[in-house]
């Protein structure tokens, strides 16, 4: 029992096993697909049953025959290209005729190819084998792959198709004859398709030819996309170009991101956003930059680059939606012109993503999509074109002279005032009530109505002008008038029209343009405020105050009451403050003496800035001698009062003139002389008084006017000349130099001395004459002087004025005095005061610094005088010093001690020092004890002219040798 028992079982345990061995590779039997004679086409996607990594041997149970036999099939893979994928469908011819059909399965299909990742197509089915009969034929097409099946009568057969790429997502099965019309039917279209987009790509780039603007390559490079991308889709590039199988991928890749990156180069250019803003120049960079590299990447994976396309497609159509409606709204006509275009592009997007995602599942959504780019394309094409010829010769001559008219009108920005005088009824176009912040069409109605509107001045003005032109029936309107807004504030209009005569003589009409001229009016009072008022203080200027006081001067003449008083103002060193403190901070010192004496006004009176730091006054207020007495000591007081700045009390004072009118003064310039003269005496006598006018003040002036025309006489004349003053050595008591003078031999006053035409030259700019008749005449006798006696190194010192170290072309008259003269730098030098170099000490070390670099010495004169020798003397280059007269008039212990220490600093700073008003010889000796260098006096002799200082030299020469 035991014997039998164990080969039993182990023969059934060997039969299931090799019942699980065969099952492994195999499948289950499928339903077939029943065909009749009707049936043109099937679609087979639904039916057909995929098997994945079977191998290159694949079992699977058939299809139950007429008989509901089912049997076992094993295919092997007859292709290299074969994935180890296989697919089965069944067909069961039900007719009782044999039946011949196509099995058909696209390359590419759009429809459900997937956003990302998409599937770009390939061959999908190697082979295909029957469950009986012969293997099937597989026909020559480029498109898809197509087997050429006959199905007898009643008979039912499996098909097992060997899968060369692991997706299938068509298959269907043809009447052959009917597959071929559709086929053609495709082709027609198709071949239109290409055509019209080949030609509107040439169109578009021979209009980039004829019009060079960045706008027509972007568009052409656009078309030409859409073409290379309609040729793949629709398999033509292939019969243009060799495309080896494989390579397909790759060229519809590359041109859906060429379709992508002509799209965003065309809403850049077309839309000139490099205008908008720098950015959009740097993203669109960016992006198409970006989109290059992904066009390089295609190469590799074919699908990333396609799928990262469709993105940047998707991303421009809409970010440039947003755009459009941006600039739209904003008025830009470019923008305004492209929605149409941008609507269809929108559209064929949404329909795309239906067909890729599968929404749309239909044969007829691809070619559809091909020619809705085409669409596209042709829109924009004409969108382009509108203004490839816009102002071109294309339109010239299309518009009639009143459209021009209107055309201009428009361009101007004016308003178009119409007056319909029959109906009575004014319209603007466009409605200047809005400007005027008015409720609309306010001011469309009879001519009376502007009445209320217009400014009461110009009221009368506008309704005789219109009465006027509506009575002569001619002429023209040319008026400004004044409209006010709501906000209560007038605007200034320019209005210009002409009347309109109809056929009984009488004007029907008055049709002209209005002109908001409110900018330019207010421009003109700004400039005819400013050109008569000062622009720091606000106050009149000189100007408009004489124009006052020859106004109220009329008036006086008439009205004994009226008797003008003229006040003339001068702020006391007030040229110290702006220099200590800075000018800002000397505006607003004037500022605030102006406030304070506009205080001091009474409603009569006027106050103006003259110049500077010079006011002047009118009173009208005040007839009595004590009461204009009393406001002039106010104003004194108004003055000094302390102005406190930085924590820090400024105290000023003032020179003050005035003169109350008197039937002698024949004009106001006369009277605002007459008070500067009283001013100018004030000053004289030290400042900080009142100084009423005297007739006696005339004299003194004309004195100096008379003294400055003879100045000038006595320069063309040569009444001039300069003296020599010799300059010792302490040491040997020998000569070193001379200071060149001026002096004046008048013709009938005799001499003249400096103190007197010098300050009249100064104020006058003569001083620059005779400055530079100075410099050269001692440094032509200087270097006479050293031909004749070389063994002397003689010096020359020149006085310089202020005025002549402010010039800007001082520099140039000493290098040009030098090379004339042909004397050395080192042996000419200029002597300046502490105040002439104070009076600008920021130009002043300019200018000492660029004569220093001449080589000529500089020497400091007067030191010791000013209130700040010692805080410039490190600052400016000078080499010399010369110690004033009154420090050594000063003989006592005090006045030595003081005398010692300026040597001894001198000396310390390596400059040299000039005694001057040295008294006697005891002087002299004390002072080279000292250690003092040179001295300058009577003592040593007296200013001569260059033919006595001539013998003086030769007989200190002759002196000198024996």
């Amino acid at each position: 029992m035991s014997r039998s028992f164990f080969p039993a079982f182990l023969v059934a345990l060997a039969a299931a096993f090799i019942t699980l061995v065969s099952a492994v590779g195999t499948a289950e039997a499928i339903e077939p697909i029943k065909i009749a004679r009707d049936d043109v086409a099937l679609d087979l996607s639904g039916a057909v049953e995929i098997y994945r990594a079977q191998g290159d041997a694949f079992q699977v149970s058939t299809a139950p025959d007429v008989d509901g036999i089912v049997r076992r099939i094993e295919v092997e893979a007859q292709d290299e290209r074969s994935t180890g994928d296989w697919a089965v469908f069944a067909l069961a011819n039900t007719t009782d005729q044999q039946l011949d059909r196509l099995i058909v399965a696209p390359h590419f299909r759009l429809v459900g190819s997937g956003l990302v990742w998409p599937d770009l197509g390939s061959q999908r089915i190697a082979a295909i084998t029957p469950s009986s009969g012969f293997t099937l034929d597989r026909q020559e097409s480029p498109d898809a792959d197509e087997f050429h099946v006959t199905l007898n009568p009643g008979s039912v057969v499996t098909f097992v198709a060997e899968l060369s790429s692991p997706n299938l997502p068509q298959v269907y099965l043809w009447d052959p004859g009917a597959y071929k019309d559709t086929v053609n039917a495709y082709t027609l279209f198709r071949g239109i398709v290409i055509g019209i987009a080949g030609l509107l790509a040439l169109f578009l780039t021979i209009l980039f030819v004829v019009k060079g603007t960045s706008m027509f390559p972007a568009t052409a490079a656009l078309a030409w996309a859409v073409l290379a991308y309609i040729s793949i889709d629709f398999g033509f590039l292939s019969k243009v170009i060799e495309i080896t199988p494989g390579n397909e991928q790759i060229w519809r890749a590359g041109t859906e991101v060429g379709l992508a990156a002509t799209l965003v180069v065309f809403l850049f250019a077309y839309l000139n956003l490099n205008r908008w803003h720098d950015h959009f120049s740097y993203g669109v960079l960016a992006w198409i930059l970006g989109l290059g590299i992904i066009a390089g990447f295609a190469i590799i994976d074919p699908a990333v680059a396609a799928g990262i396309a469709r993105i940047s497609f998707a991303a421009t159509a809409v970010v440039g939606l947003g755009i459009i409606i941006y600039l739209s709204l904003q008025g830009y006509d470019r923008a305004i012109m492209l929605v149409p275009s941008w609507v269809m592009i929108i559209a064929w997007m949404v329909g795309s993503w239906m067909a890729i995602t599968g929404v749309l599942d239909n044969d007829i959504v691809q070619p559809a999509i091909g020619g809705g780019l085409i669409l596209i394309i042709l829109l924009i094409g004409f969108t382009v074109m509108q203004h490839a010829f816009a102002g071109g010769a294309l339109f010239q001559g299309l518009f009639s002279d009143m459209e021009r008219q209107a055309l201009a009108i428009s361009g101007s920005g004016d308003v178009v005032w119409d007056w319909d005088v029959s109906r009575d009824r004014i319209i603007t176009r466009p409605d200047v009530s809005r400007q005027l912040g008015l409720p609309s069409g306010s001011l469309h109605g009879p001519a009376r109505d502007w009445l209320s509107t217009l400014h009461t001045e110009d009221r009368d003005t506008f309704r005789t002008t219109l009465d006027v032109v509506l009575e002569q029936r001619r002429g023209r309107i040319s008026q400004c008038f004044r409209l006010r807004g709501a906000d209560g504030h007038y605007h200034w209009f320019d209005l210009r029209a002409r009347p309109v005569i109809g056929s009984d003589g009488q004007v029907i009409r008055c049709v002209g343009t209005m002109v908001d001229v409110t900018e330019q009016k207010k421009a003109e009072e700004r400039l005819l405020h400013d050109a008569v008022h000062d622009n720091l203080t606000g106050l009149p200027s000189r100007e408009l105050f004489l124009n006052r006081l020859d106004a109220i001067i009329s008036i006086a003449r008439m009205e004994q009451q009226v008797r003008p008083t003229v006040f003339v103002i001068d702020i006391d060193r007030f040229k110290q403050v702006n220099e200590e403190l800075g000018i800002s901070v000397g505006d607003t010192i004037l500022l605030t003496i102006a406030r304070r004496l506009h205080r001091l006004l009474k409603p009569r009176d006027s106050l103006c800035r003259l110049s500077g730091d010079q006011f002047a006054m009118i009173l009208l207020s005040e007839q009595e001698p004590a009461r204009i007495a009393a406001v002039a000591d106010a104003v004194k007081q108004a003055i000094r009062t302390p102005v406190t700045f930085a924590r820090r009390e400024i105290v000023l004072t003032s020179s003050i003139g005035l003169i109350s009118w008197t039937t002698t003064q024949e004009s106001a310039e006369e009277m605002l002389k007459d008070a500067e003269l009283a001013m100018y005496q004030a000053k004289r006598f030290g400042g900080d008084r009142i100084e009423p006018f005297r007739p006696a003040f005339r004299s003194n002036d004309n004195n100096r006017l008379r003294m400055e025309a003879d100045l000038r006489r006595a320069i063309e004349r040569s009444e001039l000349k300069l003296v020599y003053q010799p300059i010792i050595r302490l040491e040997d008591q020998t000569i070193a130099g001379f200071e060149a003078l001026l002096r004046w031999d008048h013709p009938r006053r005799g001499a003249i001395p400096p103190s007197d035409f010098i300050p009249i030259a100064e104020s006058s700019g003569l001083i620059v004459q005779l400055g530079l008749f100075a410099m050269q005449q001692a440094a032509e006798d200087l270097y006479r002087w050293q031909k004749q006696f070389p063994d002397l190194p003689l010096v020359m010192s020149v006085n310089l004025s202020s005025r002549q170290l402010i010039r800007r072309d001082l520099v140039g008259d000493v290098r040009s005095v030098i090379a004339r003269s042909g004397v050395s730098p080192e042996s000419f030098r200029l002597e300046l005061t502490e105040s002439v170099v104070m009076d600008n000490p920021e130009q002043s070390a300019h200018v000492l610094e660029k004569l220093r670099m001449i080589g000529i010495g500089l020497s400091l004169d007067d030191f010791g005088t000013g209130y700040s020798s010692l805080s410039y003397l490190s600052s400016f280059p000078f080499d010399t010093i010369k110690i004033d007269r009154r420090f050594l008039e000063d003989h006592s212990a005090r006045g030595i001690v003081m005398v010692r220490s300026m040597v001894k600093m001198a000396k310390e700073l390596e400059l040299s020092v000039v005694a001057e008003g040295v008294v006697d010889h005891q002087d002299a000796q004390q002072l080279a004890e000292m250690g003092c260098d040179y001295a300058q006096s009577f003592v040593f002799g007296e200013p001569e002219d260059a033919e006595t200082t001539g013998k003086l030299l030769f007989e200190h020469t002759t002196a000198a040798k024996s």
